[in-house]
C-alpha cells in the first residue's frame, strides 16, 4: 500500500508537470488565437503579398521553441510584450502605403527585402524581423540549429525557421543592446550611459534596439517611428492593453553611439 501510494503521488506531481508545461507552450496561442491573428494581420494573404507565407501554425511551431515569448509577467506584460513583437516585425513587413486608411492592416506582406542592397547579398533581410548580415545569419542559425549561412534562403522558404530567427532576435541581448523582449517586459534598467542618451524604458527603446542607427534621433528615416507605433497601438487596442509611455525614439541616441 506504501508503494502503491508513493507511486500514486509520483504519477500527480507528473500529470501537474505536465499540465504546467502544456500551460506555458500553448499560453501564446490562448492570447493569439488563430481569429486575433486573422484580425491583426487581414492582408497577409492579399495577391500583393508573398501568398500567406506567415502563417498562424508556423508562428505557433516556432514559439514552441521560445516557450517564454507571450507567457510571462502578468495579462497586461503578455498582451504588451505579443504587442510589442507584432508590432515591430508587422512594421519590417509591411505592404502598407503611410497615410492609407488601412495603412497597418498590412503586416506580415512581404517574407523578405522587395530591393535588396546589392552589398548584402545574399544576406539580405529576410523573415518578420528582417533578419540582416552574414553574423546575424550565423548567430541565429547556431541558436536554432540550422545551417542559415550557407542556406540563407530557409528564412524566407520555411515559415517556422522564419519566425524562429524572428524570436531569436526578440530574446536575445546584442552588444550593449538589452534584449527586446526584457525592453517590452520592462525588465530592463536603463545604465548612466542610457539615460545619458536618452534611452528610456518603452517602446521606443525597442525601436532604438533594431534599427536605431537609421530612425532614432536625428536619423535619416525618423518617419518610420509612427509606422511602428501605429501598428503596436493597434495591436494593443485588439488585445486590450495600454501601450504604455515612450513609444517613440526621435530624441535617443542609438546604441552605436554610446
Amino acid at each position: 500500500m506504501a508503494r502503491f501510494g508513493a507511486l500514486a503521488v509520483c504519477a500527480a506531481a507528473l500529470v501537474l508537470a505536465v499540465a504546467v508545461g502544456g500551460a506555458a507552450a500553448q499560453g501564446v496561442g490562448s492570447v493569439i488565437t488563430q481569429a486575433v491573428y486573422d484580425s491583426m494581420l487581414p492582408k497577409r494573404g492579399d495577391p500583393l503579398c508573398d501568398s500567406g507565407f506567415f502563417t498562424y501554425d508556423a508562428f505557433i511551431a516556432a514559439a514552441a521553441a521560445f516557450p517564454s515569448i507571450g507567457t510571462t509577467g502578468s495579462a497586461d506584460d503578455v498582451k504588451r510584450e505579443l504587442a510589442a513583437f507584432f508590432g515591430q516585425t508587422s512594421h519590417e513587413t509591411t505592404g502598407g502605403t503611410r497615410g492609407a486608411p488601412d495603412q497597418f492592416e498590412w503586416g506580415y506582406c512581404f517574407k523578405q527585402e522587395r530591393d535588396p542592397d546589392p552589398a548584402l547579398l545574399p544576406y539580405q533581410g529576410r523573415g518578420p524581423i528582417q533578419l540582416t548580415g552574414q553574423s546575424n545569419y550565423q548567430l541565429a542559425g547556431d541558436a536554432i540549429q540550422e545551417d542559415l549561412v550557407g542556406n540563407p534562403d530557409r528564412v524566407s522558404q520555411d515559415p517556422v525557421i522564419s519566425f524562429k530567427t524572428a524570436m531569436w532576435f526578440w530574446t536575445t541581448a546584442q552588444g550593449n543592446k538589452p534584449s527586446c523582449q526584457d525592453v517590452a517586459l520592462r525588465r530592463w534598467t536603463p545604465t548612466a550611459a542610457d539615460t545619458a542618451a536618452g534611452r528610456v524604458p518603452g517602446y521606443g527603446v525597442i525601436t532604438n534596439i533594431i534599427n536605431g542607427g537609421l530612425e532614432c534621433g536625428s536619423g535619416p528615416n525618423v518617419d518610420r517611428n509612427a509606422d511602428r507605433i501605429g501598428y503596436y497601438t493597434r495591436y494593443c487596442s485588439i488585445l486590450g492593453t495600454d501601450p504604455g509611455g515612450n513609444l517613440d525614439c526621435r530624441t535617443q541616441q542609438n546604441f552605436a553611439q554610446a
